[in-house]
């Protein structure tokens, strides 16, 4: 044998000893379904070496053992809820019906949160009406303001919420302020960022990239913190799915306005996005806030139970989407839910099916122009199941649909961050809030109809129509739902 063919018979051998480690290491990989492990496996064989090279940047749920550590450190130092609330809050156990009473059993299983009594809750108009609430809210401060963003943008509404901390901070009131390093890179990098530490504004950075390629080798970029939390006084929290800009959104103008609704609470539910914004805090500084956790609650006015549900690469695997599920399963008359980005797994499909199977009036809202195109071609690979199950679809026409929404019978709601993909499920942090209340359900039912009322429903025949190609497209995008 020549010195080149046993070169290459080395490398060859080399090449797929390589290969087996990692579809070994992806078979072996805890908490992952067949579908996934089958996706992995196939970019790893189809694609040599820049399969593995994918696989090591996005193929595992990695934000870096050190940031890992601090992030339960952090936790670990924040008094228990029970331990500082529990005597200060109102709730009775008959504020809930006993059919639902296992919902907000299931969501206490993933942060420790009961549901707590006595809040109060308004949905704001639009998008330009939650930023003038938020920056009444911040000119009314009298003791602290916290807020955080995946995107915070340097447009009209960004700085007119700068300018409200810089009034705070000048009057005494405590305000610290976190961005999400790469969603809001532009605000961080620009003068405004600096202006506000100037003017006595506290700053963190969530989930800093630092130098990218050096950022690959210890955790994934992509990993994000996606939350949208304000806390005001311990007393008055946002809950939703809109960023800190113009529903303009000048990032991505084409497709805009975008389309979200916010809640603004307030009562003890305050408390336990708190305790969310605390450990976020914590974990990306080195100052301990966790004594604001053991203020007592104020007493409220009677009102209704809510519960905050936070999610993340440090909490349960799939406590979002065993959340949702079980939600959908218990709807009895009709579920609504409006989400941008629909990439189900299979159990999560089948729950939406079985909704309509059923009997229950289920519907389901999505844009038409999704500012994704890949997530867009697969969540299109799912209506065919979904419209012969009996499920409605509505495609949203008056810009694109951000709102993420569910409405179940009327009276319990979910309203927050989290999108229906494996993204929002299994990699970012997100925060939502669950709450049972018939008339802000109410609220935000009507506004999920004012979002049908500007959108085209999609027929099966429509669907049908879609010429082989289009299906193909849809089809092999979705494939690869697992991955994306």
């Amino acid at each position: 044998m020549s010195q080149e063919s046993l070169t290459g018979a080395i490398f060859l051998l080399l090449n797929i000893s390589l290969h087996v480690v990692f579809v070994v290491r992806v078979l072996l990989r805890p908490h992952r379904e067949p579908a996934s492990r089958i996706a992995w496996v196939v970019v790893i064989v189809a694609v040599p070496l820049l399969g593995i090279l994918a696989y090591l940047f996005f193929g595992e749920t990695n934000i870096g053992r050190r940031r890992v550590a601090r992030l339960r450190e952090s936790i670990a130092r924040l008094p228990g809820w029970n331990d500082a609330a529990a005597e200060s809050v109102i709730w009775q156990r008959e504020d809930i019906p006993q059919r639902y009473m296992h919902l907000f059993q299931a969501g206490q299983t993933i942060n420790g949160f009961a549901p707590v009594g006595g809040n109060r809750g308004h949905l704001l108009p639009d998008s330009n009406a939650t930023i003038d609430a938020i920056v009444a809210d911040i000119d009314a401060a009298q003791n602290h303001v916290h807020l955080l963003f995946y995107i915070w943008l340097t447009d009209h509404n960004g700085c007119k919420v700068i300018e409200a901390l810089k009034r705070a901070a000048a009057r005494g009131v405590t305000c610290r302020a976190m961005a999400d390093d790469l969603g809001s890179r532009s605000m961080i990098g620009s003068k405004h960022w600096r202006a506000m530490r100037e003017a006595g504004v506290l700053l963190a950075v969530a989930l800093p990239v630092g130098n990218p390629v050096f950022r690959l080798l210890i955790g994934r970029i992509d990993l994000r913190n996606h939350r949208k939390i304000i806390v005001i006084d311990n007393q008055i929290t946002y809950c939703g799915s809109q960023n800190c800009a113009d529903p303009e959104f000048q990032v991505k103008a084409k497709y805009a306005p975008w389309v979200d609704a916010m809640i603004r609470f307030e009562g003890p539910v305050a408390r336990q996005n708190q305790y969310l914004f605390t450990s976020d805090w914590m974990a990306e500084t080195n100052e301990d806030i966790s004594g604001l956790l053991r203020e007592p609650i104020s007493e409220t006015e009677s009102g209704f139970p809510a519960q905050v549900i936070g999610t993340g690469p440090t909490v349960r695997y799939s406590a979002m989407p065993e959340m949702f599920e079980t939600l959908i399963y218990a709807a009895r008359r009709e579920l609504v839910i409006t989400t941008p980005y629909y990439v189900p797994d299979e159990s999560m499909q089948a729950a939406l099916c079985a909704s309509a199977y059923r009997g229950v009036e289920t519907t389901i809202i999505f844009p038409a122009r999704n500012d994704s195109w890949i997530v867009g071609a697969a969540s299109r690979s799912y209506y065919s199941d979904l419209l012969a199950a009996g499920v409605r679809i509505f495609e949203y026409e008056g810009g694109l649909l951000h709102t993420k929404s569910l409405t179940i019978d009327g009276e319990i709601s979910l309203i927050g961050s989290a999108n229906m993909d494996r993204r929002s499920f299994e990699l970012n942090f997100e925060n939502n809030i669950l709450f049972y209340d018939q008339a802000l359900t109410g609220e935000l039912r009507q506004r999920q109809d004012s979002y049908i009322a500007s959108s085209r429903i999609v027929a099966a025949e429509m669907v049908e129509s879609w010429s082989w190609q289009h299906r193909l497209c849809n089809n092999a995008i979705a494939m690869f739902g697992p991955v994306l």
